[in-house]
């Protein structure tokens, strides 16, 4: 698994899914929003997509 340096996305692509921007596979903790609309955390960290992130990715 592999996260994007920038919206930090997880996917196993090398690129982003989401934004076209490099992966990294050095990254840690997960996140999982189901309902960005309604998640304060998502809100926080200006998710909009459903799907798994990482917390930290180098």
């Amino acid at each position: 698994m592999k996260a994007c340096t920038v919206c930090k996305m997880i996917s196993t692509k090398d690129r982003c899914p989401s934004c076209g921007n490099p992966t990294s596979e050095n990254w840690s903790g997960l996140l999982i929003i189901t309902d960005p609309e309604e998640s304060e955390i998502a809100h926080e960290l200006n998710i909009e997509i459903p799907g798994e992130y990482c917390l930290r990715v180098r």
